[in-house]
């Protein structure tokens, strides 16, 4: 059996955004920044697509963007914000439990002099609600908070968030790293005071090397990408029209039914985490079950290094992964674990399970199954 527990890292394309693209790519293939009939095509394929997505977040067409990917969008909104507003105030606030698309050009921008604070988090990953307003002040110009934490499923208050920003700082924009919760989520920025978004196509069962970034009309930002001048001239480059038609199809898709989905990827998660505490030293991290993430789950098995354990169960025919898949190739601790504050042996030997809208309760079984047998076996190894 084949047992696929990584869909944080990538999911599936749906076959229906498949076979779109690929008529796209095929077919109607012209460039959207051309004057003929073919140009027109394509350039109705893009505004279908951000009509489709602008309805799903209530926000207008023209407050999306595409971009190629979350990563994209994130440094966007990071930097692009940045340089746009520096007269107005240079502090910039990011939670300690970012995705490395945040925390790296956050790093970046306070080596250009930007006063960076990095939000402490409770033991669950959630941003300490005191600490945001202590720092926020009259030259805060940026607050970038996840929504769902990639690595442990930590979900963050991000209204109570939007609300106090807009009660503390009303000039200060508030970004929300939503690659994760986009697709599981009902997600209203104007109602939640979100000011910027980013979503990625590969995360919801659409195609890689699309994303999305919804800014509000009224915030001052800089583009990123300079040339032929698309998207308003705020993102140049030849429009990725098979992937944004493909995006938005998966996320029409995916918020069919949205609730029913996520409670039954609740109750997988639940059935994994009720397994796993039946087995000796498993240490879960985020929130208690009803609080995180549907899809998400991080636990540690201590006395067997993550890596031993993977590859031990890809063995098996499941694929899990070490912590975020951007990162797992690094040898440094996992910034999150370390945030919310894990001993060394438990980020060494942290697991994340997120699961799918198609993940059963017979690859659950199987998946504790095997783990109930290989756990003590690799123990036993490497006592030796």
């Amino acid at each position: 059996m084949e047992v696929y527990l990584d869909h944080s890292a990538t999911t599936r394309c749906c076959r229906e955004a498949a076979d779109l693209m690929v008529r796209i790519m095929t077919e109607d293939y012209g460039n959207p920044s051309s004057m003929h009939r073919k140009g027109m095509e394509a350039e109705n394929y893009l505004r279908e697509a951000a009509s489709e997505l602008a309805g799903i977040l209530k926000v207008q067409e023209k407050e999306i963007y595409f971009t190629s990917g979350g990563t994209e969008s994130n440094n966007w909104a990071l930097v692009g914000t940045a340089m746009a507003n520096r007269r107005r105030g240079n502090r910039i606030l990011v939670s300690a439990v970012e995705h490395a698309a945040v925390s790296a050009p956050a790093r970046w921008l306070a080596d250009q002099g930007f006063d960076v604070v990095v939000l402490p988090v409770d033991r669950f990953g959630v941003v300490k609600m005191e600490a945001l307003e202590e720092a926020l002040t009259p030259e805060t110009i940026l607050v970038s908070v996840m929504h769902v934490n990639n690595e442990i499923g930590s979900v963050e208050p991000v209204e109570e968030i939007g609300n106090l920003i807009r009660k503390k700082a009303p000039e200060a924009y508030f970004h929300v790293d939503a690659i994760q919760a986009f697709g599981k989520y009902r997600i209203y920025p104007r109602r939640m005071h979100i000011d910027m978004l980013s979503a990625s196509g590969h995360k919801i069962h659409g195609p890689k090397g699309i994303g999305l970034f919804y800014v509000n009309e009224k915030v001052k930002i800089h583009p990123l990408i300079l040339g032929g001048g698309q998207q308003n001239g705020m993102r140049s480059g030849t429009d990725n029209v098979p992937g944004a038609a493909g995006m938005a199809l998966a996320a029409k898709m995916a918020y069919e039914h949205l609730e029913e989905k996520t409670a039954r990827m609740r109750a997988m998660r639940d059935r994994l985490a009720d397994g796993l505490s039946r087995i000796e030293r498993v240490v879960f991290h985020g929130m208690p079950s009803g609080q995180g993430a549907p899809h998400i789950l991080n636990a540690s098995f201590l006395g067997i290094r993550s890596e031993v354990l993977l590859h031990a169960l890809e063995d098996k025919g499941i694929y899990v992964s070490a912590g975020s898949a951007c990162s797992s190739h690094k040898r440094a601790g996992s910034a999150v674990l370390t945030a919310i504050g894990c001993s060394r042996e438990e980020m060494e030997s942290a697991v994340r399970f997120s699961l799918g809208e198609e993940t059963r309760e017979e690859e659950i079984d199987y998946t504790l199954d095997v783990l109930k047998a290989l756990v003590p076996v690799l123990r036993r190894y490497i006592r030796h």
